[in-house]
């Protein structure tokens, strides 16, 4: 009898320990509520196709039902309180056109009707036409609710190129989805506005800026090799304001100098700095500009992009810094916030810092290692990692720190490029457009 009474008063002990060991209380990252993976369930299994599903609805949401209501444009960050109380309404031009690149995905894949997205479209292409733009270039940042340039930096007040390519790019995939007289001739009128060739300033390179007030003072050209090809591309695409070949030879391919002929782990990388630099090089450009037959005399860019694509796994295996959570499953450098602030990771810029879009929006060059990060971001780090609007920007076990929020040029490439993984979709679209193809006819590219 007493050990049966000292049986039961260990399960009374067990059961009254269970019941107080909920840890559904304070402690989630805000402003979110991370789900599934809240400690009380175990996270649903899934199929590769299911998981690849999830992650790129709810990684588009972040452009659908969190897009500044105004101007219906992608915000910049999630943390309201980031820029001084400004963030709600910071909206960004090239994170918007990352965005944009998946509106037909979102049809396609039945997360948006056309209607929605038609009216969608209509509410930003009205926001781009009220907007001050710099000889047809936009501005690095606007407000959302005034329709202002909003500085990107001090001498940063006027037309930001680069940025102004990420939105033509996925406009011009829209205007070819879409048979819709109306939106196609609106987008058209922006793309032929953009005065690529002022961007000269007379000389055969592209500048990333220009304004009113400081002109050229910035200085910066465009040159390669790094996340700009795009600009190029389109620049000489443009039916109105084209630059020579001239431009892009001397001034992005530097006469050939571009050319640095690395190799890093056997594997041989044509272009880009030590290890290729961060991983977005390989996706900003590349979101539209399909790189699976793309060549020209400096490269061939899906050997560039998927070596440096491995080369960045390798250097997370490896991991020379012996940082904590690297490895096999978990490897991915690009820029990003960390547990300091912003910096653009890469092998020769390691912090210990893992950017869930790194190895996601590298589907297309590395599937296999992809899906491997990908259920190890979703299956076992999901409660620190997943959010209302997919993964968080980023990680450091090393450091014990998890991103609460999200940027949009890092959500962006994630659903654009795992559709070009799994359908192609964005790349079809784009290089479908026929002026693109007479712009890459004129550099010399094989596509």
């Amino acid at each position: 009898m007493k050990s049966l009474l000292k049986y039961f008063s260990l399960l009374n002990i067990v059961v009254l320990f269970l019941a107080c060991s909920d840890d559904s209380g304070p402690g989630y990252q805000e402003p979110y509520i991370p789900d599934p993976g809240n400690g009380e369930e175990p996270v649903p299994q899934l199929t590769d196709e299911e998981l690849l599903d999830l992650v790129q609805e709810r990684t588009f949401n972040y452009f659908w039902d969190f897009a500044e209501p105004n101007s219906g444009m992608a915000r910049e960050r999630s943390q309201n309180d980031a820029y001084g109380g400004d963030a709600p309404h910071i909206v960004t031009t090239g994170g918007t056109g990352f965005g944009l690149a998946s509106f037909p995905t979102a049809v396609e894949r039945g997360w948006i009707s056309e209607a929605e997205a038609l009216g969608r479209l209509d509410k930003i292409l009205s926001f781009l036409e009220e907007v001050p733009t710099y000889h047809g270039a936009f501005s690095h940042w606007y407000m959302g609710n005034t329709a202002k340039t909003r500085p990107f930096s001090n001498l940063d007040n006027g037309g930001d190129l680069v940025e102004t390519a990420f939105l033509m790019q996925g406009l011009l995939i829209n205007r070819e989805y879409f048979d819709d007289a109306q939106i196609d001739d609106r987008i058209t009128t922006l793309w032929e506005n953009v005065d690529w060739d002022w961007y000269t300033n007379g000389q055969n390179v592209l500048y990333w800026h220009w304004s009113p007030s400081y002109k050229f003072e910035i200085g910066l050209p465009i040159k390669g090799w790094n996340e700009s090809l795009i600009v190029y591309v389109l620049a000489a695409s443009s039916p109105t304001h084209p630059i020579s070949t001239e431009v892009y030879t001397n001034g992005w391919a530097s006469n050939g100098s571009m050319v640095t002929g690395r190799n890093h782990y056997g594997l041989n990388l044509p272009l880009g700095p030590s290890y290729g630099g961060p991983l977005f090089f390989s996706h900003y450009s590349f979101i539209g500009l399909d790189p699976r037959n793309l060549e020209d005399q400096y490269a061939n860019y899906w050997q560039q992009n998927t070596n440096h694509t491995l080369i960045n796994y390798e250097y997370a295996v490896r991991n020379p810094k012996n940082f904590e959570g690297y490895g096999e499953n978990s490897w991915g450098l690009t820029a990003s916030d960390n547990h300091e602030g912003y910096a653009a990771h890469s092998p020769t810029n390691d912090l210990g810092v893992i950017t869930p879009t790194a190895a996601l929006s590298s589907f297309p060059y590395t599937p296999e290692k992809s899906m491997a990060a990908l259920r190890h971001f979703y299956e076992d780090l999901n409660d620190e990692l997943w959010g209302e609007y997919g993964f968080y920007d980023a990680f450091s076990e090393e450091h014990n720190w998890f991103s609460n929020g999200y940027l949009a040029i890092d959500q962006g490439p994630i659903v654009a490029m795992i559709e070009n993984y799994r359908t192609g979709l964005p790349w079809r679209l784009f290089m479908a457009n026929e002026e693109i193809q007479a712009g890459l006819d004129k550099l010399g590219f094989t596509y």
